[in-house]
């Protein structure tokens, strides 16, 4: 088998793994007017089982995972944790109370902690400088292909079936995928070396722990991608998993319905923005990650003003069109973001260095966004009753500026950074 076959085996496996974390990520968001009636939950509830009862596991497990990524089999971590999220996803469709489903939830965090930071090593190593952007959004559109999939599949099974239905789906399918990648994956460190994928730090020695953390906390570039990607999820949690809710009471859509537009705005939207994202950074700024950056800082200030007016009309239809243009513009940064945080890393640390982005990114935003959201939202309730949802989403927009700007520091330091990882500037 060829090298190009391996690697495109590779991305396609890890897409389907990706697209099933975010399934249950979305599908969550738009079952929650659901459960909450069915298991009698509050707001703050959700918020909490959705948030931080998550990300704390995902985030905290994540570090000592990605760390025997970076020392170890990828494969096996990756086939490992698909399995556990399979049995934990289907455990939630048995839960009759909150503490049940809270236990289940916190096992779906401990098993997607071994998908992104073994997955992103992987395609490092497999993939050139130039052609990361356009692999890591290729892999990315797993996720996206998982959020069209998620808000059309959910939310017609959840209407017909009931919630539990669509956790049970999803269990199956983390399993079976579990298996194929057991199957059909083999570690590039273990391959022979006519089978040896370009990356020049395969055979790289493993580093101490101690040496990563300075390596990876002196790193200009990545503090700032890390603190820009932190508050994109608290922010972007808080929005995605309550504007389903949003737009069930204010404007009394049912999932079936919700989910059919959702899937079509943020899913096709995603799917075209991820793969337009990769083309171009490739394409026209391969290797120039300078302006990689700069583009994303403009286009995170775009998304923010455009999709904030969503909440501010008061047609749905007008609403819906506005997150459609949001989406496009906020999902072409997804690839080159992940990419250019794996070229100002050496080999060897690279899975810790993402496992850290998802440990501040998950604790403080999937942690607190969705919770924020739902305190926000009870608080506006005693002023604007029904609409008070809106108000609360409103409040999250702003942020969107914060991120930007945490961009374009990056874009200032980024060139320091690849030649101090023996990258040549183009």
């Amino acid at each position: 088998m060829s090298g190009r076959t391996r690697a495109n085996r590779l991305l396609t496996i890890l897409g389907v793994v990706l697209g099933l974390n975010y399934f249950d990520q979305r599908a969550i968001g738009l079952l929650m007017q659901s459960i909450k009636a069915d298991l009698a939950l509050s707001d703050i509830q959700l918020g909490f089982l959705t948030g931080i009862a998550f990300a704390f596991f995902y985030a905290v497990l994540g570090i000592p995972i990605a760390r025997w990524a970076d020392k170890g089999n990828r494969i096996k971590i990756i086939y490992v944790t698909t399995g556990l999220w399979g049995i934990a996803v289907a455990t939630c469709g048995l839960a009759t109370g909150f503490v049940q489903l809270l236990i289940a939830r916190i096992f779906v965090g401990v098993g997607e902690a071994g998908s992104i930071p073994p997955a992103n090593s992987l395609i490092a190593d497999m993939f050139e400088r130039r052609e990361r952007p356009r692999a890591t959004s290729r892999y990315m559109l797993g996720g996206s292909i998982g959020v069209v999939a998620a808000f059309f599949i959910a939310g017609w099974l959840n209407q017909l079936y009931g919630w539990r239905a669509v956790f049970y789906l999803m269990g199956g399918c983390g399993l079976a995928t579990a298996i194929a990648a057991g199957l059909f994956l083999n570690e590039p460190r273990e391959l022979g070396p006519e089978y040896s994928p370009p990356s020049r730090g395969l055979q790289s020695p493993v580093v101490s722990l101690t040496e990563v953390f300075r390596a990876v906390f002196s790193n200009r570039t990545w503090l700032n991608l890390t603190m820009s990607t932190s508050l994109v999820y608290f922010f972007g949690s808080g929005l995605s998993t309550w504007q389903p809710a949003f737009f069930i009471r204010v404007y009394g859509m049912k999932t079936g319905e919700l989910g059919t537009w959702f899937s079509a705005i943020f899913g096709l939207t995603a799917v075209a923005g991820t793969y337009a994202g990769g083309e171009l950074a490739t394409r026209f700024a391969g290797g120039d990650e300078r302006l990689q950056l700069k583009t994303m800082a403009v286009a995170y200030c775009i998304f923010g003003f455009i999709s904030a007016m969503a909440f501010v009309v008061s047609n749905k239809y007008a609403a819906f069109a506005l997150l459609a243009i949001g989406g496009v513009t906020i999902n072409v940064t997804t690839g080159p973001i992940l990419a250019i945080i794996q070229s100002v890393i050496p080999s060897r640390m690279r899975a810790i260095a993402i496992s850290l982005v998802y440990f501040f990114a998950n604790l403080v935003g999937l942690g607190l966004g969705p919770l924020v959201t739902g305190a926000l939202s009870e608080f506006f309730e005693r002023r604007f009753g029904s609409e008070s949802l809106r108000y609360a989403l409103l409040c999250m927009y702003p942020g969107y500026a914060w991120c930007a700007f945490h961009f374009w520091r990056a874009s200032r330091s980024v060139a320091r950074d690849l030649l101090k990882n023996g990258e040549r500037l183009l």
